[in-house]
């Protein structure tokens, strides 16, 4: 199997230097993933489950150690590569969903992709975010606000703007942990054939035993 991510010595660190303050969140972790795995990232809250997360999407930066994907180092890309990255190759779902709320879902759906710069493939985006929403269920309340949808159709309308731009690599922060079980397992059932059949590679933040063991591999951080 192909690598995908490859994480190699990271190290962060949080608060003041030589301060009392400062805390280490993440030492010497080396982790890697191959292309169209799944992976549950498990351990206690404050374990620095999310900062690894943020690493990997380039929404914080390690203090020591390599992060790399598809064989080139995060930390060697220019800006412009850095937001191509973040907006192309990867797609985040956050434990609340984050949706724009003066925005319906369809729109809610398409904003990754205003800031690309081909326009004419608006037609091509419109097309993909309408069948990304029949694929969630969801297609009844797709012009519908996200105040008047469920906690469920929140996160789903969540993981359809994640797909929205094709990314090789799905990054899951606790998505079902504001969500009832069934509803909860609804999403997984989404996220596992999004895997199972889109060959997506999917690394997924969890606290919940059950939800862990539908990924194909479950690592304890403590053990990275």
């Amino acid at each position: 199997m192909d690598t995908i991510l490859r994480m190699e010595g990271v190290r962060k660190e949080f608060g003041v230097p030589g301060t009392s303050s400062r805390r280490v969140v993440l030492s010497d972790i080396n982790l890697t993933v191959g292309k169209g795995a799944s992976i549950a990232i498990t351990g206690p809250s404050g374990s620095g489950k999310t900062t690894l997360l943020n690493l990997i999407a380039v929404l914080d930066k390690p203090d020591q150690g390599l992060v790399e994907f598809k064989g080139k180092n995060l930390a060697s890309m220019f800006r412009s590569e850095l937001d191509t990255y973040r907006n192309r190759s990867i797609g985040l779902v956050f434990q609340l969903h984050h949706l724009l709320p003066q925005c319906t879902l369809m729109e809610n759906i398409l904003v990754p992709t205003l800031a690309l710069p081909d326009k004419s493939k608006r037609k091509f985006y419109l097309d993909r975010a309408s069948e990304l929403i029949k694929r969630m269920g969801l297609w009844d309340v797709r012009n519908q606000y996200p105040g008047t949808l469920s906690g469920g159709e929140c996160q789903r309308t969540a993981v359809a703007r994640a797909l929205i731009n094709d990314p090789d690599l799905l990054l899951a922060d606790e998505p079902t942990g504001a969500l009832d079980r069934e509803n909860a397992l609804k999403l997984i059932d989404l996220l596992t054939e999004i895997n199972k059949i889109d060959g997506k590679t999917i690394i997924l933040v969890t606290h919940s035993a059950e939800i862990a063991s539908r990924m194909s591999r479950t690592v304890d951080i403590s053990t990275l």
